[in-house]
């Protein structure tokens, strides 16, 4: 039997059981193509970070012995369609049996699926031997529960995989320290240095140029500074321990002008390509805190552990639970579109323009960035939860659709009428000044609603309450703000409402 196996550029784990032994009857099939650089379009250093990482994966493959059929992107060869290249190899080959790893993204799983069915041979699907749960896992769990209440999903998870627990009860008899990693950043710790994989990708950028795929964003062609292979992913691990746990969890939520990256990990394109998975991070992770117990908190290492186990998890397993019609939910019924500042970083709300200029720099902002500014500025203002999910998805390096669409379309957008999260993530600008120092500079007064130099997020969080209110009458968790906002008197609302209704339709004034 002569297999062939296609990987796909978000499969790159060295540590599945396909690769334990050599076969000279097996090939590999690994291809970059404009299928995958058309669906949006991508930050350039997307493009180049998955390209870059799996020419590396194809290489080490090859060092070890496996048999690998590579397509660039600049192949002349290269047919830029996933079944006709399939079907060139199958021909050219003699396969009889072809074979490939579940797909995390929907599209890819439907038109896999399709491709098998149009063979005239043989094919078999294997897992990705990542996760920590299958795709219904989460869907079981839930089964017959009104709520899909994360906290639940991943209490049963830290059981189930025995992760910082002491027997049947939790370290530090706590489930979840959320409300001790708040601290405003004040510059009170050093931020250590980047650790730093300084690489020349001008020629792979130049064939990224003459394929004309359409980028956006910027990059340094000299100095490219993403872990592309498994030993660079585990010395970002192993510099996120040593040098930045300590502190993670504590300034989590906080954001800084002179601070792009803070205490975080920056380990999202490592686990989502797979070059690392998330069982490694996170037994690394709490081996060193129970290793340095006398220096780091509990309350560090949790907070880390929810977003791997927790919430890494319970998005993936929403997102096969729901899907398709995930994708279209836009219960909110927001139709603007997206300001042009969204692809510039010209604005004078330095909150916004500090997020998105460095989205738009390092293909890089942290949850909160993305969450509580970028995100509540996309909800305020009422844009299309398609054109916020295309910016998204296009412009992190990380975001993979499985994982994209229910942080934007379900918790930040709350287009999913609340599958996800139990209400909208939208605040006013005194949030955003109370977690980060961007209002101490900024060009509009934070504490004003009126006046020329008015913060926009205050009226327009007020005029969003308002606009939506029948939406959210019988939400529980809404019900404090809605009666704050029923005593806002008349003519108080009508002008904020006028103030919110001109920043709308004149966002690239702001």
């Amino acid at each position: 039997m002569k297999k062939l196996r296609l990987i796909l550029g978000d499969q790159l784990n060295s540590q599945h059981s396909w690769f334990t032994e050599v076969d000279e009857n097996t090939i590999y099939l690994m291809a970059e193509m404009r299928q995958e650089t058309d669906y949006v379009k991508h930050h350039i250093q997307k493009v180049v970070a998955f390209f870059l990482s799996m020419r590396n994966f194809a290489a080490d493959l090859q060092a070890k012995g496996h048999d690998v059929i590579y397509f660039k992107i600049s192949d002349e060869n290269n047919l830029n369609d996933l079944e006709k290249i399939i079907s060139k190899c199958i021909e050219e080959h003699q396969i009889t049996q072809f074979e490939y790893q579940l797909p995390d993204e929907f599209r890819l799983d439907e038109q896999l699926k399709q491709i098998c069915a149009n063979l005239k041979i043989d094919s078999k699907v294997y897992d990705t031997e990542h996760f920590y749960t299958s795709r219904t896992e989460l869907k079981e769990f839930f089964e017959g529960k009104k709520l899909l209440l994360m906290e639940s999903f991943y209490r049963m998870m830290r059981k189930k995989h025995h992760v910082l627990m002491q027997g049947s009860q939790p370290e530090g008899n706590q489930w979840n320290y959320d409300k001790d990693n708040r601290l405003k950043y004040k510059g009170q710790v050093p931020v250590p240095n980047a650790i730093i994989f300084q690489k020349n990708i001008e020629e792979l950028v130049a064939e990224i140029e003459k394929a004309k795929v359409i980028t956006f964003g910027k990059i340094d062609v000299s100095s490219f500074n993403w872990p592309t292979s498994r030993s660079e992913c585990l010395a970002q691990l192993d510099f996120f321990c040593t040098h930045l746990l300590k502190h993670f969890g504590d300034y989590e939520d906080a954001s800084h002008t002179d601070e792009k990256f803070l205490f975080h990990s920056r380990l999202s394109f490592a686990m989502n390509s797979k070059m690392l998975s998330p069982k490694e991070v996170n037994n690394k992770v709490v081996a060193y805190y129970y290793e340095n117990q006398e220096d780091i908190s509990i309350s560090q290492v949790e907070g880390f552990v929810r977003q791997i186990l927790g919430w890494r998890e319970y998005v993936r397993g929403i997102y096969w639970k729901e899907m398709p019609n995930y994708g279209k939910m836009n219960s909110l019924e927001n139709h603007n579109k997206l300001p042009d500042f969204y692809w510039t970083g010209k604005t004078k709300m330095t909150c916004m323009q500090k997020a998105i200029s460095q989205s738009l720099e390092e293909a890089y902002a942290h949850h909160i960035q993305r969450l509580m500014i970028i995100g509540n500025f996309s909800l305020l203002t009422q844009m299309h939860p398609d054109e916020v999910d295309a910016w998204y998805l296009g412009v992190y390096i990380d975001a993979i659709e499985w994982v994209e669409l229910p942080n934007t379309r379900g918790m930040s957008q709350y287009a999913d009428g609340g599958i996800l999260a139990t209400k909208p993530y939208v605040s006013s600008g005194s949030y955003i000044n109370k977690m980060s120092n961007y209002c101490t500079t900024c060009h509009y007064n934070v504490k004003d609603k009126f006046g020329e130099k008015a913060c926009p997020f205050n009226t327009l969080y007020w005029n969003f309450l308002d606009e939506k209110k029948e939406h959210f009458k019988n939400n529980q968790r809404m019900a404090m703000m809605l009666n704050l906002l029923n005593k806002i008197p008349a003519e108080e609302l009508f002008k904020i409402k006028i103030k919110a209704n001109h920043a709308i339709k004149n966002l690239d004034d702001y």
